[in-house]
């Protein structure tokens, strides 16, 4: 009899644990593009900005930030000034850092009459340390369209 009862508590236990984190689950709804066109294009720019940051092609790096950039890193703070980042990125990144997207991270998400949102996971592989190991990390870029352009104007760089 006591086996009996115990048995039937851990089922209802067990059920009740169920439904709570199911029902949790569902609070948040799997990420599905909107805007599947601008999704593209952010991507598109993505990889754009990611090959020239890669191969230290300053030009593209520097043509897609906006004059007006604010680069906020969780480690090192806010930056303003597009010279210097792209100076610190000449001097510390160039042939020494590469960046990879996570697949299927990225989430884009469009701002009325500005430009979009791309939060996502990537990860750096500093090649002068090639043991070290690489943990993913949140990213969001604020993109906004200028005549049809698009800007790097906000960067928020998280790196647990």
């Amino acid at each position: 009899m006591l086996k009996s009862i115990l048995t039937f508590l851990i089922t209802i236990a067990l059920f009740l644990f169920s439904w709570i984190t199911n029902a949790q689950a569902h609070e948040i709804p799997k990420y599905k593009a909107s805007d599947v066109k601008l999704y593209n294009e952010i991507v598109k720019m993505d990889t754009k900005y990611f090959n020239a940051y890669n191969t230290c092609d300053m030009k593209t790096q520097a043509d897609i930030y906006d004059d007006d950039l604010e680069f906020f890193h969780d480690k090192g703070g806010l930056s303003t000034s597009k010279s210097e980042i792209l100076k610190s990125l000449e001097k510390n990144i160039c042939n020494k850092v590469t960046r990879t997207l996570i697949k299927g991270s990225v989430e884009v998400y469009p701002i009325k009459d500005y430009g979009a949102i791309q939060i996502g996971y990537h990860k750096f592989f500093n090649k002068e340390e090639p043991n070290a190991k690489s943990i993913a990390s949140k990213f969001i870029v604020i993109w906004k369209n200028k005549s049809n352009s698009w800007k790097i104007t906000k960067v928020i760089s998280l790196h647990n």
